[in-house]
């Protein structure tokens, strides 16, 4: 549950860190069970791909299924969210991005904070991405790819494209690097592709640069993301009009962490 202090080195050096089978076969079997139910739910929390019905995204899963509503409490992300960032954190944004067999779309390269910036004045950076594989990641499904020490670079861009897809989401082609950008920081910094078992947690900054390409395997790729904030670090909406509560979530009260890993305190609670 604790990091050491060279992981917390690494981190902090590299803008990622990969966690190995953080979690066990049967916590993800529940973790996809509850997705798929999610999946079923319509609303604009469901983002599909484009010309397709297969699921691209889903928001702020944990406002309706239960597991995910422990999970984001669970000792094995909080705690070290905490100890890279500090004691009182909430839920900014839950999404699950999915990548279907044959043809999940890639995303594009992006720094995540801009896009909170510009459509939340989210004040700072102070924020830990916790990523879960719900299935196995490898090289031929899609992996996220980063940038390794990317976010000590600052904002490459901070601003959006004049032709948006959407004014909720913000699609990563709406901040998206240049060609030109992006190879200045591939020649300075290189290129890494976390992979692992489902189960795996990768912790990455708001800052580091990071995209992925198409799934044209035959093996999906899910990833659960959350993104914790600091709650001294609240957006405070420039046109006065907050996006919606999927996207955004509007309960700021600092999460306490659960005294047993989410799959026992269900359990417990007769779920």
């Amino acid at each position: 549950m604790l990091l050491t202090q060279e992981q917390i080195t690494r981190y902090h050096q590299d803008g990622f860190l990969l966690l190995e089978s953080a979690f066990d076969p049967q916590e993800i079997d529940r973790l996809r069970e509850a997705f798929t139910r999610d999946c079923l739910i319509p609303g604009p929390q469901r983002v599909a791909e484009e010309g397709r019905d297969e699921v691209r995204a889903v928001y702020a899963s944990h406002q309706r299924q239960a597991e995910y509503a422990g999970l984001v409490r669970d000792p094995r992300l909080l705690t070290p969210v905490r100890q890279l960032l500090t004691d009182d954190v909430y839920i900014y944004q839950f999404k699950i991005n999915a990548k279907p067999a044959f043809g999940g779309e890639k995303w594009s390269w992006h720094q995540d904070y801009v896009a909170w910036r510009i459509a939340d004045n989210l004040p700072a950076p102070l924020q830990v991405n916790a990523a879960v594989f719900l299935d196995d990641v490898d090289e031929f499904n899609g992996p996220v790819i980063f940038l390794p020490g990317s976010h000590r670079s600052g904002l490459i861009n901070d601003s959006r494209k004049a032709t948006a897809k959407s004014t909720q989401h913000l699609d990563p082609d709406d901040i998206a690097l240049t060609e030109h950008q992006l190879s200045g920081l591939v020649a300075e910094r290189g290129m890494v592709s976390p992979k692992g078992r489902a189960g795996s947690v990768v912790l990455f900054s708001p800052e580091i640069v990071h995209g992925s390409a198409p799934n044209m395997s035959p093996f999906p790729r899910r990833l659960l993301i959350m993104t914790y904030n600091d709650t001294t670090n609240l957006p405070s909406y420039p046109d006065g009009q907050p996006r919606p509560d999927y996207v955004v979530c509007r309960d700021t009260e600092p999460l306490r962490v659960l005294d047993a890993p989410f799959l026992e305190a269900l359990q417990g609670a007769g779920a």
